[in-house]
């Protein structure tokens, strides 16, 4: 079924916090929406010459499936479980607050260095072409020096590419070790904004010729509407700078050298996706502008219009008027052709002012 262009946006609804304040620090409690009804896990252990993916039910699972591969990939779709939470911090020695902000959905992106690992949150998002909206979800990374584990709000990534990467072993995604891994995991997601971007620029420009060709209310609306998604795309966005910019700077033991570049070509798409995001910015306060202009020009050709008409039959009036005079004695009252000669004086007026309105180029 195809969607009515013309019809507004939903808003979406504000999500509140669930945590009780005054919980004692790295108490496990999920925040946000539960967006599966149960958690997927996933381990791909992998070496240079090797790849072995399983479908696990805990993490215990982990240190079996691991033999004789030295390096492992977790992905975990679904934050819900308390349980499976814990079991990351138990199996991997995780800190409880780490684990706490990994169950939080209302993070700003951030990274945390804990010496044996890194912890990193951002936010992931895509375009839904059926709904024509924007959906966010929180991805947290845990990057230790033989593991990456990856924690996602529901089923279904952007990760496919990585993945395809790993199997058939091209290029030095198995050789690198898990910070290259890391990299291309980021890499991944933040690729994916420029699809999300290339989606709003198409709404922008469906409205760009909305407002020109036919402007009404809900065109109205529905750029509010967009800004609004677009200015949440930049306030959940923006703080990756601050993530990237100490991978870049400050050396960890984690990421060598070597691994760091790429890192550098990270960041230069993240800095073209906040470009790109400020250009949208302008491009619908431009919108609504224009928006208004063509309103009020829309308002003033309809004014044009009744002025004219105005102008057209006040002379008219005047003539019915004073034929209209309840007096005995008044010329052509009684005249044979009287009828026939007013009509030909309002005719003649009308015809008059079309003619004088269109040499003033008024009409």
């Amino acid at each position: 079924m195809r969607k009515n262009r013309h019809a507004p946006l939903k808003r979406k609804k504000l999500l509140t916090r669930r945590k009780r304040a005054g919980s004692a620090p790295g108490t496990l409690i999920h925040v946000g929406q539960q967006k599966v009804d149960a958690v997927k896990l996933s381990l791909i252990t992998y070496s240079e010459a090797a790849i072995h993916e399983h479908a696990i039910h805990s993490l215990t699972e982990v240190k079996q499936k691991r033999t004789g591969s030295p390096f492992c990939w977790i992905n975990i779709d679904g934050l819900h479980d308390i349980r499976a939470i814990e079991e990351i911090g138990t199996e991997f020695s995780i800190h409880p607050l780490v684990l706490e902000d990994c169950l939080n959905t209302r993070q700003r992106p951030k990274i945390d260095d804990h010496e044996q690992y890194l912890f990193i949150v951002l936010k992931m998002f895509r375009f839904n072409k059926e709904t024509a909206e924007v959906e966010e979800e929180q991805i947290s990374y845990l990057l230790g020096s033989d593991y990456v584990i990856s924690l996602q709000e529901r089923e279904g990534d952007v990760f496919t590419p990585v993945r395809e990467r790993l199997r058939t072993g091209k290029g030095r995604l198995r050789k690198a070790g898990p910070a290259y891994l890391f990299y291309t995991l980021l890499d991944a997601v933040v690729d994916n904004y420029f699809y999300v971007i290339d989606a709003l620029n198409e709404r922008i420009e469906t409205l760009d010729a909305e407002v020109i060709t036919n402007p009404r209310p809900s065109t109205l609306q529905n750029i509010y509407i967009l800004k609004q998604e677009v200015l949440n795309l930049r306030k959940n966005i923006a703080p990756l700078r601050e993530v990237l910019s100490k991978l870049l700077k400050e050396p960890h033991v984690l990421i060598d050298n070597a691994t760091k570049i790429y890192f550098s070509d990270v960041f230069d798409h993240f800095l073209q996706v906040l470009e790109s995001i400020d250009t949208q910015r302008e491009l619908l306060s431009g919108l609504i502008d224009l928006y208004m202009t063509s309103i009020s020009n829309r308002t003033n050709e309809i004014m044009k219009v009744l002025t004219l008409m105005a102008a057209i039959f006040i002379p008219i009036t005047f003539v019915a008027g004073v034929y209209g005079m309840n007096f005995q004695r008044m010329p052509e009252l009684e005249w044979e052709y009287g009828y026939l000669f007013a009509w030909t004086i309002m005719l003649s007026i009308v015809a008059g002012m079309l003619i004088f309105f269109r040499n003033k180029n008024w009409l």
